[in-house]
């Protein structure tokens, strides 16, 4: 005799034992104590929650598994903080470990910063790092570390720190962080970029800005979203801002535009970009005032004209080379040269960006940057031209191997956001930033003192300078200036250490033939 066995499923068995649960609780109260008629307050609406949980269709778990199916999802809403603070080793954190991440804390702080009983990091896997001293260390007595940026054509020159806010908009960061970023700025004297979303009151607390220009044109656009020369110029001249940076794209997004989500876009926010409050705020991909690199180098020129000579610039993540290429090809032929050029390593940050767009698109900083250098030196515009580097830079190490390799000042965006209290939540996009620094929500950014983040951002900028000149004094180099890409080191397999210069720059010919350089150089 055979026969198919029922299978019962676990919803029926739920509901079956939420109705045995309330069962049993009307007669304990029915024949007992009548105060276990309170328990039906829980019981019951579980019940009633089980019942519309199978009812529904969206959810394959609630109703397979109906109450406790929101186990799985609490338990997933919780798990980035749960890996974070109780599996996580020191060095396992994405994309900065924690490691990375106390060091800014300590130094925001002004707390203890050393480390005991030896690295943690394993020197003989592939890609370990390192640098090498000196056994004749330099003393370095400058106090700041600058850079004067702006060439024989610029009026305006400004003299700035090699490590500076890099760009965040209003917007994406709360009033609060954006005080306490531009007050670091001012006790410092380093610059803060803007980002694109324009220039905001919180901006004017004293500290020197760096105006992003994006393809919104935030601040400087007519009813039609387009560039108005006239609103640009009002900005520009504004004493606060020393420098014009036009954004082509970014790294962690390039070729796609910014994302300001509709949470974050309140009525002050719409008002300061001249968009539609409450909307979701997606920056054009491209230009609308240029469209060729011969155009984009006359928009520069316009730029700097309309700013009295201020040093103008552009920000790009490098994708197709020949494109930036032919940029150099344009400035050369025009002879319109730019002040400073940003670039954005793939591995750059932003509070919202397609996955795959973070993820695969847009060159590594290090590649790129040397990539930018050789370039300028092959068209004769190194010495017109200053590289800013942006992409995960937060130590003193960082800040070196990035002027080893063409840089002449940096970035950091994310160690500011460290230094302001960021937890490395993840959620910038969702509005609920607990530390309050990727909000729009008073009652979230209001826990953020400017005043006291303020002072933390000035401490961690005071604190990385110093450690950057200390480890330059190791490595025997005196001046920024002679720090190169040779003394710093990779081991690219089990077996092999290569210096930067070897991995960077030794295949200047094969570079030339495989980027077409024209041979118009004189």
């Amino acid at each position: 005799m055979s026969g198919k066995r029922k299978i019962v499923s676990a919803s029926n068995i739920i509901i079956a034992l939420l109705v045995f649960v309330n069962v049993i609780i009307l007669q304990a109260a029915f024949i007992g104590n009548e105060k276990w008629y309170w328990a039906l307050a829980i019981s019951l609406p579980l019940l009633v929650l089980a019942i519309l949980n199978i009812r529904q269709k969206k959810h394959a778990i609630l109703r397979n598994f109906p109450v406790i199916g929101y186990l799985r999802y609490l338990l997933e809403s919780i798990r980035p903080e749960i890996r974070q603070y109780f599996f996580e080793s020191e060095l396992d954190g994405k994309p900065f470990s924690r490691r990375q991440r106390s060091i800014v804390y300590q130094r925001a702080k002004n707390e203890k910063e050393t480390v005991a009983f030896g690295m943690q990091a394993d020197p003989n896997a592939p890609g370990f790092e390192w640098a090498a001293h000196s056994a004749y260390p330099k003393t370095l007595h400058e106090k700041d570390l600058t850079v004067l940026i702006g060439n024989q054509y610029c009026l305006q020159p400004y003299r700035a720190s090699i490590y500076n806010i890099g760009a965040m908009s209003y917007g994406a960061l709360s009033k609060t962080a954006i005080m306490a970023l531009n007050k670091g700025a001012k006790l410092g004297g380093f610059a803060h970029n803007t980002g694109e979303g324009g220039i905001s009151e919180y901006h004017l607390g004293g500290g020197d800005l760096i105006w992003q220009i994006g393809t919104g044109y935030f601040g400087c656009r007519n009813e039609k979203g387009e560039f108005h020369p006239r609103a640009f110029r009002k900005n520009a001249l504004r004493p606060q801002v020393k420098m014009i940076e036009l954004k082509l794209s970014q790294g962690a997004k390039p070729g796609h535009g910014g994302i300001l989500p509709a949470s974050k876009n309140t009525e002050e926010i719409a008002a300061i970009r001249q968009v539609q409050p409450h909307t979701v705020v997606h920056s054009p991909a491209a230009h609308s005032a240029f469209n060729t690199p011969e155009g984009m180098v006359q928009f520069l020129q316009l730029l700097r004209e309309l700013s009295d000579g201020k040093p103008v610039g552009f920000k790009i993540c490098i994708g197709d080379k020949q494109e930036f290429i032919d940029i150099c090809q344009a400035i050369k032929n025009s002879g319109c040269i730019p002040d400073f050029i940003s670039v954005d390593g793939g591995e750059g940050g932003t509070g919202a960006a397609p996955l795959e767009f973070t993820d695969h698109l847009g060159m590594p900083l290090y590649e790129a940057l040397a990539f930018v250098k050789r370039a300028l030196d092959e068209y004769g515009l190194s010495g017109n031209i200053k590289i800013i580097a942006a992409g995960k830079i937060i130590t003193a190490f960082d800040i070196l191997k990035a002027i080893g390799l063409g840089a002449s000042a940096c970035y950091s965006a994310r160690g500011m956001m460290f230094a302001l209290g960021c937890i490395q939540a993840l959620i910038c996009d969702s509005g609920k930033c607990p530390v309050g620094v990727a909000t729009q929500n008073p009652a979230l950014y209001k826990g953020l003192d400017p005043a006291d983040k303020g002072v933390r951002v000035f401490n961690y900028h005071l604190n990385t300078i110093k450690a950057t000149k200390e480890l330059m004094g190791a490595c025997g180099f005196a001046r920024i200036e002679s720090v190169h890409a040779a003394k710093f080191f990779r081991r690219t397999d089990a077996q092999t250490t290569r210096s930067f210069e070897e991995i960077y720059f030794n295949k200047i010919n094969e570079f030339k033939q495989q980027q077409n350089f024209e041979p118009q150089l004189n």
